[in-house]
Order: structure tokens, then C-alpha cells, then sequence
């Protein structure tokens, strides 16, 4: 069992701007990566390795549930290590960020394009796998991080927005720049991938995207501070520890408020996850226009930097799952307008598609300070703090969203059959069946958060606040004893 305290022996820099800003950057970094791979991979697989959609989908449910395990198991090892002068989950971070980055590069080469289908899908299989575990090694640490930065609820909420505007900007480059770059139009109007096969220009806009996270990494570990000091009491032996491993995850899962943000996290990403993969199809090869993928892009990042100021007093009015499920409503309303009115007008489908990711961005700005919520409500309820233990758990649930997302996607353009190719062409038949999955199927994931968020997730305004109160005076009951100990 770990417990947390403020320690009052030793000076620290009080939290503020520069915690917030260097927190943004971890973030950034994830994203430069995350985002690529999540919006663009199965474009590289599909399209220049000649991968069918429903192999690659068959990858990404397979290595997201590695990855789900392999979160508890990050989580569980990060909890149990010894803290370093400099803080125990920065450290750690920093020290996976290179191998990270380094196996986020190597999954888009193309060396072996002309080799046959099962090398090709070897290489797929062991570069994606490997790249997912370190990427967990990376962001179990960065998440948990949050909780130790400051232990007050409105400094959790700045750090979630801060942490979502990170990712914004990310993504801001990512899905803007991206799609100008890969896509050209041909002679026949059509949108194909720039070069065309065998092209290299996956592999150097993942050169650069790697580069810019390992920098934001770097800058998250210099200016960010852990504040509440995590203090690890070990089992005597093997089985106690184990036994011990098992009861801090069984902890975490009984707990209603940490279903409810599974649930919610699971749909979640299934929605937005689902919706980035398909529009990469949807607005090259139904409205024929990369360049509109950029616009929405464009559009629906700055959507989230405008809502990022309303965010924390929205939640000091609303709480945080007041202000979630609005965001889950708002992405359902906004899918299922789209699917019944299947239009062909990009404007209308551009609007529509900018208010869903205003929805998303709703519950992303707040769902990481959530995750702190459900910490501490546990510590409240149980007894007991494990923050990497509950954000692991946490990531577990999303990898699980992202693994349905990618077979979804993967098995819908098979579905509908979507053509492999560089320069393919799809028929009129596949192109109308692009746009009912495209809208219809993250519609109801969306309703499934909300209903999730609505009904499971217990965490209102008030307990929050009548947590963060238990947890304050019992910190700074223990911070009174230590100093007592050691005058």
C-alpha cells in the first residue's frame, strides 16, 4: 500500500504557468505519435504496403489488447519503484521516450514492399507491438504524473486542459499538414497518395513527428514538478507482493466510479478513434478533397483551444461529468444528423463533423482531472492511493477502445470493399457505404458514452469537493506529524 503526502521539510516551487505549460508539452509529444498512427497508419498499410484492411484492423485489435495488459503491467512496476531525487513518474518517462520514438519511425518504412505478404505483415506486426509497449512505458508514467504535480482539484482540471490543448496542438499539425503533404490529385480528379507506390514520404514525416515528441518529452521533464511524495510500503516476500499486485487492481475495479469511466473511455475512443481512421477516406475518396480533411482538422483543433478557457469554470458550475456527458451528447447529436441526412454537400458535412470534435473536445478537456477525481475517491473509500495502478487501468479501458476502433475500421472498408492501392479508384457502391459507417457507427458509440457517463459514473460536483477536503486535511495532518518527527 502507498500513501501520499505534501512534505513540508523540503522548499518546492509552488505550482503555477510553467507545471501547466511543461504538462502540455507531455502530451504534445504523445501526440506527434499517437495521432499520426491513430489517422494515418492503416492509410500507410492499406495504401502503400498493399495490406487489406481487414489484416491491419485483425493488428490493431490484437496489439491494442497487448497493450491494455501491458499498461497494468507498466502501471504496477512504475507504482513499486523507487523515487528518484527528481521525482519518480518524470523519470521514468523520460528515460522510455527514446525507444518510443525510435520504433515509432521504424514502422513506416517500406524496404520491404516488394517482399511477399507475410513479411510484409511480420514487419507490420513486430514493429506495431513493440512500438505500443514502449509507448505505454511512456504515457502510463506521464498520466500518473498529474496526481503528484499538486493534490487540489482545480489544478488537476488546468492540468487535464493544458494536457488536452497539448494534444490539440498536435493534432492541429498532425491532421492539418499531413493530409496536404501525402495526397495529390491525379489526372483523373481522383485523390492518390502522393508519389505513388513505394513512396518514402511516410517514413520522413515520421522522422520529423519523432524528433518533435522525443523535444516536448524533454521540456515536459524539465519544467514540470512532483509536489506529493509517494511513499512505498513493499510486501516481505514474493507472494505477499503478489498478492498485494492483484488486490491494489482488483481495488481499482471495484470501484463504480473507475466502470464508469471505462465504460466511458472505451466508447469514447471507439467513436473518435473510428471517425479520424474513416474521414482519412471519407473526404479523399468521397468529397474527392484532401484538402478539406485539413480544413476540418483545422477547424475542429481550434475548437477545442476555444473552449479550453470556459473549461474550468465550467466545471467549477457543472463538475466534471456535468461538462462530459454534455460533450458525449453533443458528438451523438451531431453523428446521427450526419448518417440520416448522408449528404454530399462538404460544407454541411464539415460543420456537422467540427460540432462532433467540439463534443469531444468537452470530455477530453475534463476526463484526465476525472481520472484524479476517481483516485482520490478511491483513497477516500479504500484507504489506499496507486496512481499509476488507476491511470494504468484507466489506459487499459482506452487501449481497449482503440483496439475496437482499428478492427472496426479495418473491417468495415473490407465491408464495403475498399480498394488497396496508391492510386485506387473506389466504385459508387463502396463510396455510399463509406459514409453510412463513417457516421452511423461512432453515433452509437456516442450514445453509449453518454449513457456510461449519465447512469455508472457517480463522481458529482459535491463528492469531488468533499473528497478533495478529506484528502487535504489528512495531508496536512500527516505533513504536521512529520514535522513534529523530525524537530
Amino acid at each position: 500500500m502507498s500513501t501520499a503526502t505534501t512534505s513540508s521539510s523540503t522548499e518546492v516551487r509552488p505550482f503555477g504557468i510553467r507545471d501547466k505549460v511543461g504538462y502540455l508539452f507531455g502530451d504534445f509529444g504523445n501526440d506527434f505519435m499517437f495521432i499520426f498512427a491513430s489517422s494515418f497508419l492503416m492509410v500507410f498499410y492499406v495504401k502503400i504496403m498493399g495490406i487489406s484492411g481487414a489484416v491491419v484492423g485483425t493488428l490493431f485489435l490484437i496489439a491494442r489488447i497487448i497493450d491494455a495488459f501491458a499498461d497494468v503491467t507498466v502501471g504496477v512496476v512504475v507504482d513499486r519503484a523507487s523515487t528518484h531525487p527528481a521525482g519518480k513518474y518524470r523519470v521514468v518517462m523520460m528515460r522510455m521516450a527514446a525507444p518510443a520514438v525510435i520504433f515509432s519511425f521504424l514502422m513506416y518504412q517500406t524496404f520491404a514492399i516488394n517482399s511477399s505478404m507475410g513479411v510484409k505483415i511480420a514487419y507490420m506486426y513486430v514493429t506495431y507491438i513493440i512500438w505500443g509497449i514502449l509507448y505505454s512505458c511512456v504515457n502510463i508514467p506521464y498520466g500518473s504524473m498529474a496526481s503528484v504535480i499538486s493534490p487540489e482539484p482545480e489544478h488537476r482540471t488546468s492540468l487535464s486542459t493544458f494536457r488536452t490543448v497539448g494534444a490539440s496542438c498536435a493534432s492541429l499539425i498532425v491532421g492539418v499538414a499531413t493530409p496536404i503533404i501525402i495526397f495529390q490529385t491525379d489526372a483523373a480528379g481522383h485523390q492518390v497518395i502522393r508519389g505513388g507506390d513505394g513512396t518514402q514520404i511516410f517514413m520522413w514525416i515520421a522522422l520529423a513527428f519523432s524528433v518533435c515528441s522525443f523535444a516536448c518529452y524533454f521540456i515536459c521533464y524539465k519544467l514540470t514538478t512532483e509536489r506529493v511524495k509517494v511513499s512505498d510500503h513493499r510486501q516481505a516476500n514474493a507472494a505477499a507482493e503478489r498478492a498485494s499486485t492483484v488486490k491494489m487492481i482488483t481495488d481499482a475495479l471495484s470501484s463504480r466510479a473507475m466502470i464508469g469511466l471505462i465504460l466511458s473511455a472505451v466508447a469514447l475512443l471507439m467513436a473518435m478513434l473510428f471517425l479520424q481512421q474513416m474521414a482519412n477516406y471519407l473526404y479523399t475518396d468521397y468529397f474527392g478533397n484532401a484538402a478539406l480533411l485539413s480544413t476540418a482538422n483545422l477547424l475542429a483543433a481550434l475548437t477545442t483551444f476555444a473552449l479550453a478557457p470556459f473549461i474550468q469554470p465550467l466545471s467549477r458550475r457543472f463538475g466534471h461529468k456535468g461538462v462530459g456527458s454534455t460533450g458525449a451528447a453533443i458528438g451523438s447529436i451531431g453523428l446521427f444528423t450526419l448518417f440520416a441526412l448522408h449528404t454530399h454537400n462538404p460544407v454541411l458535412f464539415m460543420v456537422l463533423y467540427v460540432l462532433t470534435f467540439m463534443g469531444i473536445g468537452m470530455f477530453n478537456l475534463v476526463v484526465f482531472a476525472m481520472v484524479t477525481d476517481v483516485i482520490d475517491d478511491i483513497e477516500v473509500s479504500k484507504g489506499v492511493r496507486q496512481d499509476a495502478i488507476c491511470y494504468s487501468v484507466y489506459s487499459f479501458s482506452r487501449k481497449l477502445g482503440q483496439a475496437f476502433a482499428g478492427l472496426f475500421a479495418g473491417a468495415s472498408l473490407t465491408w464495403i470493399g475498399y480498394q488497396a492501392g496508391a492510386t485506387a479508384v473506389q466504385s459508387e457502391s463502396t463510396l455510399d457505404g463509406l459514409y453510412a459507417y463513417s457516421t452511423l457507427l461512432p453515433a452509437i458509440f456516442f450514445t453509449l458514452m453518454f449513457a456510461a457517463m449519465t447512469f455508472v459514473y457517480p463522481l458529482e460536483k459535491k463528492r469531488v469537493t468533499r473528497n478533495a477536503a478529506v484528502l487535504r486535511a489528512k495531508r496536512e495532518a500527516a505533513a504536521a506529524t512529520e514535522a513534529a518527527e523530525n524537530r
